[in-house]
Order: C-alpha cells, then sequence, then structure tokens
C-alpha cells in the first residue's frame, strides 16, 4: 500500500464525505447579475403577485421563485412596492396602449374607439391575466392600490384628458374611465351574468356612446 493512503480507498475515487449534489436550478449569487436575471425576477414576481396578492407576496418568495438570492431582488428593484411597480408596469403595457385609440381619429368617435380597445384588451387570454393579478391586489391592499392609480393617472388619463383641451378634462377622462374599469370589474373579476358571458360587440355598442359622452358631451 502506498504510504499515506487510507486502506480500503481506490485512488482518485469520491470520498463518501463528500457533500451530496443538489439538484434543481442553482441559486444565483448577489454578483451575478445581467438582463436576463432582471427579466427572471420581473416574471417570477408577476406571477407570485398574481397567485398569493400583493399581501402575500414577499421579496424572499419572489427570489425563491426566481432562483436567484433575495440580495438580487432589492439590488434590481429595492422594496417590494418598487418590484410590483415595475411589474405591473411591464404587464399593464398593453393597455396603457389605449390613448392611441384617441389619436387615430377624430374626437367624435373616440367613444367607441377607446371601448373596443380596452375590452380588446381584456378579452385577450394573454393579457388579462397579469390585469387580473393587477386589480385584485389593488383591490386588497392600499399600497398597491396607490400604486396602480399613480401608474393610470400619469401613464393613462392624463394623455387622454391633455387631448380633450377643455376645463374639465380630467373628470371627463376620470369617468370615461371608470365606466370601462366598472364594466371589467364585472365582467371578468366578479364574473356578473348575463354581462360576463355577453356579446362583445353589444357591450361595445351600449357603452361606446356613454364613455363618448363622458369624453367629448355638454
Amino acid at each position: 500500500m502506498t504510504p499515506g493512503m487510507t486502506p480500503g480507498v481506490t485512488p482518485g475515487a469520491p470520498s463518501e464525505a463528500a457533500a451530496p449534489r443538489r439538484r434543481g436550478r442553482p441559486s444565483r449569487t448577489q454578483t451575478e447579475t445581467g438582463p436576463a436575471t432582471r427579466d427572471e425576477i420581473l416574471r417570477a414576481a408577476r406571477e407570485e403577485f398574481s397567485l398569493r396578492g400583493y399581501e402575500k407576496t414577499s421579496v424572499r418568495g419572489i427570489a425563491k421563485a426566481a432562483g436567484v438570492d433575495p440580495a438580487l431582488v432589492h439590488h434590481y428593484f429595492g422594496t417590494k412596492e418598487q418590484v410590483f411597480e415595475a411589474a405591473i408596469t411591464i404587464a399593464f403595457a398593453p393597455a396603457l396602449q389605449a390613448p392611441a385609440a384617441i389619436d387615430e381619429g377624430p374626437l367624435d368617435g373616440v367613444g367607441e374607439r377607446l371601448t373596443r380597445f380596452v375590452l380588446g384588451v381584456w378579452e385577450n387570454p394573454a393579457t388579462r391575466a397579469p390585469l387580473l393579478a393587477i386589480v385584485r391586489s389593488a383591490v386588497d391592499n392600499e399600497t398597491a392600490a396607490a400604486i396602480f392609480r399613480r401608474l393610470i393617472s400619469s401613464q393613462l388619463l392624463g394623455h387622454i384628458a391633455g387631448r380633450l383641451q377643455v376645463p374639465d378634462a380630467e373628470l371627463r377622462a376620470e369617468l370615461a374611465a371608470a365606466q370601462l374599469v366598472g364594466v371589467a370589474m364585472l365582467r371578468y373579476v366578479i364574473q356578473v351574468e348575463p354581462l360576463a358571458s355577453a356579446d362583445v360587440d353589444q357591450l361595445v355598442a351600449r357603452l361606446a356612446p356613454v364613455v363618448q359622452g363622458h369624453l367629448t358631451g355638454p
């Protein structure tokens, strides 16, 4: 036997005392940063907020779902509130294109264009799921509601009001938004019948004149 060898141990063989190999996705450390890591954190955050709501979602839970160290979540986004705002800004992006519906034609047809656009976003399963998560979180938690209000006011209602060019433009924009958000809540969140199963074109025909009246009526 070669001096220094342990009896019964074959040279080069792994030691029985070696730590067992961990399964699953390895956790990334604080130094492993990059766009892909940031995107993975946002994806995990949207899923966690959707499944658990704002109140029950934690930075640690988001980090675990993303396979990263919690320090990375703080590195990219800071607090849970900031993670939520970043996540919903991306998820809400399709709905924020609604102002384009106003700019595409004359104001006397904006009610139908805006109504059809908003309902179209809710009708699409790919965009409806994150919107449901946002609305449910905003209903359950005041912090989430404040973030949602700020997003709506700065990026959606402000543009609509600016296009109207009337003294009470902000109030008009908010009333039009309230009309559409209320219908969305009853149809897609609470699912009140017969509204929940009504034909979209039928809804547009009934809602568009009301939205138009809020925006450009006397």
